[in-house]
């Protein structure tokens, strides 16, 4: 038996997802299959949505603008920024509830065949120096990979300043070095980030530890 021909050109946009495989792809089509056309307009009018929304200019998350909820919200902690691989990992340390600062997407990991280079590495060294960070907390996965980029990230760190908050001191303020955090481990080895749950994300920040 074979399916209809939009019947498997939609299996095959949905195996081209990833983690979704043939049989995966084919029990999706037959459930929108199911579904009423109002639904499926809906459904189709959400996909083409999201060609309008944008990258963040200032920490590279998705964004319907120029700067994405979090960069804009001005009641957030501007001088504490979280590291992260992904946008997705962005929304999980947020259900956490537990960290009020704001994000830098990093656009991966390096890696032995991926150049530092493609990543917003110099972006986030850049930022540091300009807004006048006083933390950085390192929240890539706790992978090979993950480790890696972190370590990588501390040496470019540890070799910049950062001139400090200025107090009611008349004393002119003396540069230092950004504090550079790593998230605890209630994170096993290996994991991601994405699929933590809150309360051990909410842990791991708690208890992250000064590189």
């Amino acid at each position: 038996m074979s399916y209809p021909k939009p019947f498997q050109k939609l299996i095959k946009n949905f195996s081209s997802l990833p983690s979704i495989g043939p049989k995966h792809a084919e029990r999706l089509v037959l459930f929108l299959f199911k579904k009423t056309k109002t639904e499926i307009e809906e459904f189709s009018e959400n996909l083409l949505d999201i060609k309008n929304l944008r990258i963040c200019q200032r920490c590279y998350n998705v964004s319907e603008g120029e700067f994405c909820q979090i960069c804009a919200n001005s009641k957030r902690d501007q001088q504490t920024i979280c590291v992260v691989e992904e946008p997705l990992d962005i929304l999980s340390i947020e259900r956490t509830h537990a960290f009020s600062g704001v994000y830098h997407v990093l656009g991966g990991v390096i890696t032995a065949t991926e150049k530092d280079n493609t990543l917003k590495i110099s972006e986030l060294l850049n930022r540091i120096k300009k807004e006048n960070t006083q933390e950085v907390i390192l929240a890539t996965n706790p992978t090979t990979e993950g480790d890696a980029t972190a370590l990588y990230l501390k040496r470019k760190l540890q070799q910049m300043e950062v001139s400090p908050v200025k107090s009611g001191s008349a004393a002119a303020p003396q540069s230092s070095r950004v504090k550079i955090t790593r998230l605890g481990r209630g994170l096993s080895t290996g994991a991601d980030l994405e699929y933590a749950d809150e309360i051990t994300l909410s842990e791991a920040l708690t208890n992250r530890k000064e590189l």
